[in-house]
């Protein structure tokens, strides 16, 4: 998404006074007055006119024309990222921390041989500075933060804030516009009804110094770009947009299931951002479904939803009593068995729509049984909180076969080579891997080579800069020159449920605590393993844990004791797994599973048995295989929950 200061700033020098206020208005979520969406979506094409592609056009692009502009950007992948480099160069070379390192410099090869390789941690004191002090966003960036865009916790239990500025959702906003071209050139007749997609937004906060901090789908549902998108046969979604809006999730989930069932002879596609979500709705209607009937029989919402948007939005969905419609939902939702439900309630849909790739594969299986496996799943965007990175161009092919397209126009893009099980390739101590990358190391985007793991890197107009996101990724092919990578997994990631993301060295800390509560009986944790159950909604995280007596191998503990290391387990996970827990209610509570002893003396005869060494046998921290789970699960002589939900604090 190319910006050219130039023009930008003739625009500024020209524009007619009021239209400069009326901007302010448009791209600042600061501002006080409220602009109407008429008036926006008018004026959002005089911002835009700054946003254009780099052969001089507006990034307005529906049908064959958003199909030909991604056939130019990866087609001149190379030199669309050395304008973006350039431009994020030019217009950031002020900053504090460019100048730290470049000088004032803007060559692109001084960037490369200066600028380090960092994670949060590098860029958290420039965060805090302006989140917490108030200080200026010229600290890392040219233009203003607008907002904080909340991303995975960290070790020290706190979630990540990645800096924000008004143009970033402009360019979520491209990438999401071409969706539906490209499902168009595999699924006809999408825009002959409606998607039934299940959003959802968080409460959000503010830091001390005042800017909003929410994750980055709250801040696009709440945006101008969402509440004032125009009409769009092909984006028609049964969800109202306050029950989207609404902060209370359940009060949302109801709203938003009630608008799809309505709906449910015109709904062509189903999905949620995420797959647990999806499964989480189903959870729901099992609950729910007969409290759902009966809205629809008397055209009355339930009592229930008392938040009053979410109330009148509703009183246009619920217009009278439609008892028939409610004798065909009930008859569906009292069967015995909710195998295909999916495509009991919604006769007419032709793909599910919902990240299925990386830890969200574990829910595949769940949905292919509650769809009966007749309809797709389709995964069509790779984005983070930190960039919006590609498009999935082959949107029906199987979800282990998923690779995304990394569009060269969203930020610039670098690769640390890794080997196929995610360690380095160069010469790094893997005790400080996390600490230092050689700067001479990292690949450009079209120079990556076919079937290599790689780290990925980012640069953004934002103040990122050569940024570790985390995320493993192997190359699969290229779309002209632009790359397509499959997504693997999260570096150092052990157990994920839904947006937690607990890795080896949290889980081991957790427990280096929990285990503290043994000692007093005599008791030693003498081995563990880790792995995330999905077989219930939601789910949660599960440890197989093989303890040793000291004096009376007969003895056994209170289960209270047990019940009380799974709580000081939960205790020390991250902020993220405790808002999971807790608030969003997404993750269940975290079970201990006592086994036999010599159970992981089995586990270790499996894995040597499968063709590994003893000399390098390590205990696998999570277990995702099967045969591995099974062995555990049949040793299992008890097994506890967590007593209560630990402490978070928004």
């Amino acid at each position: 998404m190319m910006w050219i200061q130039k023009q930008k700033t003739c625009f500024q020098h020209h524009k007619p006074k009021h239209t400069q206020s009326i901007i302010n208005v448009c791209i600042d979520p600061l501002s006080k007055p409220v602009l109407n969406c008429e008036l926006f979506l008018n004026l959002r094409c005089v911002h835009r006119s700054f946003l254009i592609n780099m052969d001089g056009k507006k990034l307005e692009y529906i049908g064959e024309e958003a199909l030909k502009e991604i056939e130019k950007l990866t087609a001149r992948a190379d030199e669309v990222q050395n304008k973006i480099l350039k431009e994020i160069l030019t217009r950031n070379v002020e900053t504090e921390y460019l100048n730290k390192y470049m000088k004032g410099s803007i060559d692109v090869s001084e960037f490369k041989r200066c600028i380090p390789v960092i994670t949060y941690k590098n860029i958290y004191p420039y965060i805090q500075r302006i989140a917490n002090n108030g200080e200026d966003s010229s600290l890392i960036t040219g233009h203003p933060i607008t907002e904080m865009l909340c991303s995975s916790g960290t070790s020290a239990g706190e979630p990540k804030l990645m800096p924000s500025i008004a143009e970033d959702l402009d360019r979520r906003t491209f990438l999401y516009n071409l969706i539906m071209p490209i499902m168009n050139q595999y699924i006809g007749g999408l825009d002959e009804g409606k998607a039934m997609f299940l959003y959802f937004v968080k409460a959000e906060m503010s830091t001390s110094s005042g800017l909003p901090a929410r994750t980055v789908l709250t801040s696009y549902y709440k945006s101008k770009h969402f509440k004032c998108r125009a009409q769009d046969p092909y984006n028609d979604i049964t969800s109202p947009d306050q029950a989207i809006l609404c902060n209370d999730s359940n009060q949302s989930m109801y709203c938003q299931l009630l608008a799809g069932l309505v709906h449910r002879h015109q709904v062509l596609r189903l999905g949620a951002v995420f797959a647990s979500a999806l499964l989480r709705a189903i959870s729901f209607l099992e609950r729910k479904w007969v409290q759902l009937c009966n809205d629809i029989r008397s055209g009355q919402l339930d009592l229930m939803i008392k938040d009053p948007a979410c109330r009148s939005s509703m009183l246009n969905i619920l217009t009278s009593p439609d008892p028939r419609l409610a004798d065909e939902i009930e008859d569906i939702c009292s069967r015995p068995s909710w195998k295909g439900i999916l495509c009991l309630l919604w006769p007419r849909a032709k793909y599910i729509e919902a990240v299925v790739t990386g830890s969200m594969s574990q829910y595949i299986s769940a949905l292919e049984y509650y769809s009966a496996g007749k309809l797709p799943l389709v995964c069509t965007m790779y984005a983070s909180s930190e960039c919006y990175f590609g498009v999935n161009l082959k949107p029906l092919s199987d979800p282990a076969d998923v690779s995304f397209t990394l569009l060269p126009n969203m930020g610039y893009f670098e690769f640390i080579p890794l080997e196929e099980n995610g360690t380095f390739i160069t010469e790094v101590d893997e005790e400080e891997e996390e600490e230092e990358v050689p700067n001479d190391k990292l690949v450009d985007l079209v120079n990556v080579s076919l079937g290599c793991y790689y780290e990925l890197v980012v640069t953004t107009f934002a103040g990122l800069y050569r940024y570790r996101i985390g995320d493993v990724l192997q190359v699969t092919g290229f779309h002209n020159r632009a790359p397509q990578f499959r997504f693997i997994c999260r570096r150092n990631v052990v157990l994920s449920i839904d947006n937690d993301k607990t890795n080896e060295e949290d889980l081991h800390k957790s427990i280096t605590i929990a285990k503290k509560l043994l000692e007093p009986y005599n008791a030693l944790l003498l081995e563990y393993t880790s792995y995330a159950d999905t077989s219930t909604v939601p789910g949660h995280y599960v440890l197989f844990w093989e303890i040793q007596y000291v004096d009376d191998s007969s003895i056994s503990l209170d289960p209270k004791i047990l019940e009380g290391c799974c709580i000081a387990v939960e205790e020390q996970l991250d902020y993220v797994y405790r808002r999971c827990r807790t608030y969003d209610k997404s993750v269940g509570p975290l079970e201990i599973r006592i086994v036999e002893q010599g159970t992981f003396e089995g586990l270790m005869d499996l894995c040597i048995s499968q063709g590994g060494s003893i000399n390098q046998y390590k205990t696998p921290r999570c277990i995702k295989c099967n045969t591995a789970l099974k062995l555990l699960n049949s040793h299992v002589k008890a097994s506890f929950f967590s007593p209560r939900d630990p402490c978070w604090i928004p």
